[in-house]
């Protein structure tokens, strides 16, 4: 397979996996790992370095938000809190993670696990009849677990979408604010996390870049950052409607299903 089409293909993996409950970063290390015939640990590394494109999308998409963190001091408040324990719970998995990979760790079971929860998560939704909490209504307390539940997805097959969605599903919050404000918690963690790619992993980053050449890294990004600005506009769209709970039953089944046929296929 050229690089070039192998560049498309896990633009479009990258550009579709990050808004969906299934770890990008895991589906990027199998794409980029059968594909490229990446070591597992360096495609794994690759995974969190094309969250560049991502990261694109989510600035773009959000540019109105992103602006208003400099006069809301809530929404500050919130993206700095959360960020700073991401990176508490976050940076140190990343640095175990390579050896959990070395020693068979299966990045699906945590993705199953994420999908049955984001079922129940449906279900709350559909029968609950508690009152839904406003964004602006989150506590510190609520702000921490949101920033640790985001650091955990520091582990391969465990979706950062996932994670910050139905933590914050739980938590009571609407499920158009969830999926919005998961997202935007999105942009400061990847930044970080491809930050520490760069620093803590540059051989690896180096290897994968020399393999697939600068131009599939540029395709590879222009294709996720592209691919995403579709996905998140129907994800939000679809959080608009009363019918919300459809959407964590599907995005569940999804990660299910995903995972299963990992488990099948590794």
């Amino acid at each position: 397979m050229s690089n070039v089409l192998a560049a498309i293909i896990l633009g479009i993996v990258q550009g579709i996996a990050e808004w969906l409950p299934i770890s990008s970063k895991t589906q990027e290390l199998l794409a980029s790992h059968y594909l490229l015939n990446l070591d597992v640990a360096i495609a794994y590394t690759f995974g969190l370095f094309m969250e560049m494109g991502s990261i694109g999308t989510a600035l773009v998409y959000f540019r109105r938000e992103v602006l208003r963190v400099f006069k809301d001091f809530f929404l500050l408040k919130f993206l700095i809190i959360v960020t700073v324990f991401t990176g508490i719970v976050g940076v140190p998995l990343y640095l175990i993670s390579d050896k959990l990979l070395q020693n068979a760790y299966n990045p699906s079971i945590p993705m199953i696990i994420l999908g049955v929860v984001l079922i129940l998560d449906g279900i709350y939704i559909k029968f609950s009849r508690s009152k839904q909490r406003e964004f602006k209504e989150l506590t510190v307390k609520d702000m921490i677990i949101v920033g640790i539940a985001q650091g955990l997805a520091a582990l391969p097959g465990v979706s950062r979408s996932g994670m910050t969605v139905s933590t914050m599903l739980l938590l009571g919050v609407k499920p158009e604010d969830a999926f919005k404000y998961s997202y935007l918690a999105y942009i400061p963690a990847a930044i970080g996390a491809v930050g520490t790619t760069i620093l803590l992993t540059k051989s690896n980053v180096k290897y994968a870049v020399n393999d697939i050449g600068v131009v599939g890294i540029v395709i590879s990004i222009l294709i996720a950052f592209l691919t995403g600005l579709i996905v998140i506009h129907y994800l939000l769209k679809f959080a608009k409607s009363n019918k919300v709970y459809v959407v964590n039953f599907s995005l569940g089944a999804i990660a299910i299903t995903v995972s299963a046929l990992g488990l099948i296929l590794t």
